[in-house]
């Protein structure tokens, strides 16, 4: 004798098929099987949460729901954006750079003074800002960004683009990332122009920022500040990243404090301090300083890709 619960299980299939397949109403599913409507809409509900019905939204704005909940509740971030990966990490970057600026254009209450740092992914980020994204923001770049090789675009061009789309203000800091001597760094951090711009960003109340890679495809190379061998030794001495210019291990701690020392902008103690700071990764050569970023208490928000967010989860 067949028990009721396979025949409701069955059932569920059928009606999953009747629905999803035939694209026939609840009501006629109904009088075809003859159950109620009811009954119809509560078994096609029972498919979904048993596995036999999944359905997958593939737009490439769609989010992450489950993700992001979970994100939220393991990290205790104040809230998580999580976007489809997809076919190739160019798109993938695209992708999350599209779902920082959504995110930006939704916060509430909307920035007064934004603090941002620079890299390709808040270049990618600042192109996809929309006009009017935000009234009268006050845009400060936060750590040190004119290019040794004097390359076109940069920090300046980003946070100029996300200020101009708010018709709003910005503050430039002229000064490189990282300077070769202590004393120089000294002075210009003395200069009143300087000064002024790190304590803009300082008071800013929200700071927007990304991560970079500690190897060849760093900014910091291709920018002119670091070499290949500086890299190396970074890394061997246990950097995964760097944030703001400054290279941290795996706990979140500074790895070279004398590199640490010449290199121009705040602080990472004033990115843990903040009530709202939103990061923005992608991809899966960030995955190590992003999990770093991420439970070092740098970021109060993540926006990232699944395949970022299932790595992090994963991991006990």
């Amino acid at each position: 004798m067949t028990t009721p619960a396979i025949d409701d299980e069955l059932l569920s299939v059928r009606v999953a098929e009747l629905y999803y397949d035939e694209e026939r109403t609840q009501d006629e599913i109904g009088a075809l099987l003859n159950v109620s409507r009811w009954k119809v809409g509560r078994l096609l509900a029972q498919a979904r949460t048993d596995g036999i019905v999944r359905i997958e939204i593939v737009h490439p704005r769609a989010r992450r729901l489950g993700l992001e909940r979970a994100l939220r509740e393991r990290f205790t971030l104040a809230d998580a954006v999580v976007v489809p990966v997809a076919s190739d990490d160019d798109e993938t970057m695209a992708r999350v750079a599209q779902a920082a600026a959504d995110h930006l254009t939704a916060l509430r209450p909307a920035p007064r003074t934004l603090a941002v740092s620079w890299g390709r992914t808040l270049t990618a980020v600042s192109e996809r800002l929309p006009d009017g994204w935000a009234r009268g923001v006050h845009v400060v770049q936060m750590n040190g960004g004119v290019s040794v090789n004097r390359r076109p675009g940069g920090a300046a061009t980003l946070a100029v683009t996300i200020a101009q789309r708010a018709s709003g203000e910005v503050s430039l800091l002229p000064s490189p990332a990282i300077l070769e001597r202590l004393e120089t760094k000294q002075a210009i951090e003395r200069d009143r122009t300087v000064a002024g711009v790190l304590a803009e960003a300082t008071a800013a109340d929200v700071f927007l920022f990304t991560a970079g890679v500690c190897d060849a495809r760093s900014a910091h190379v291709e920018n002119g500040y670091l070499d290949a061998a500086d890299i190396d030794e970074l890394s061997q001495r246990g950097a995964v990243g760097d944030v703001l210019g400054r290279y941290i291990d795996a706990d979140g701690n500074i790895v070279d404090a004398e590199l640490d020392s010449r290199t121009v902008g705040l602080p990472l103690d004033r990115l843990r301090a903040a009530d709202r700071t939103v990061f923005v990764t992608a991809g899966r050569a960030k995955h190590d300083v992003a999990r770093t970023v991420i439970t070092s208490g740098l970021c109060t928000m993540a926006v990232t890709d699944e395949e970022t967010a299932l790595t992090l989860l994963e991991e006990k």
